[in-house]
């Protein structure tokens, strides 16, 4: 059974800075997509970033290009997203989330309804 368990969300000012780390287990499968993705109150869940197993491929949303970074530790099992320049826009649940790839192009693949196993979540609230 695949679990994800988020980390490293919290309270920020705006431009601060974040990581949040999603540790992965049970996933069986050779190749695979990891996504971060985020919902705010009253908001559909968006994807921010995605990155396929072996770390080859990945994508950014346009808020999150330039600002932040997707990385994974196969060693590990843990994937990180490393939030830069924060504003209160930032501001939401993130989830982790593993798909299989079908085949996609990893910015076809990263939306949510292409992903089967969540994490719990972790709040990102970016104040003054």
């Amino acid at each position: 059974q695949v679990q994800l368990v988020e980390s490293g969300g919290g309270l920020v000012e705006p431009g601060g800075s974040l990581k949040l780390s999603c540790a992965v287990s049970g996933v069986t499968w050779d190749a695979y997509a990891i996504g971060w993705f985020r919902q705010a109150p009253g908001k559909e869940r968006e994807g921010v970033s995605c990155i396929t197993s072996t770390g080859r491929n990945r994508y950014y949303s346009e808020a999150a290009k330039d600002r932040f970074a997707i990385s994974i530790d196969r060693s590990s099992n843990t994937v990180d997203l490393q939030m830069n320049s924060l504003d209160p826009e930032d501001t939401a649940v993130y989830y982790c989330a593993v798909g299989l790839p079908l085949g996609l192009p990893i910015a076809t693949m990263c939306r949510p309804g292409n992903f089967g196993s969540w994490g719990q979540g972790t709040q990102v609230t970016v104040s003054s």
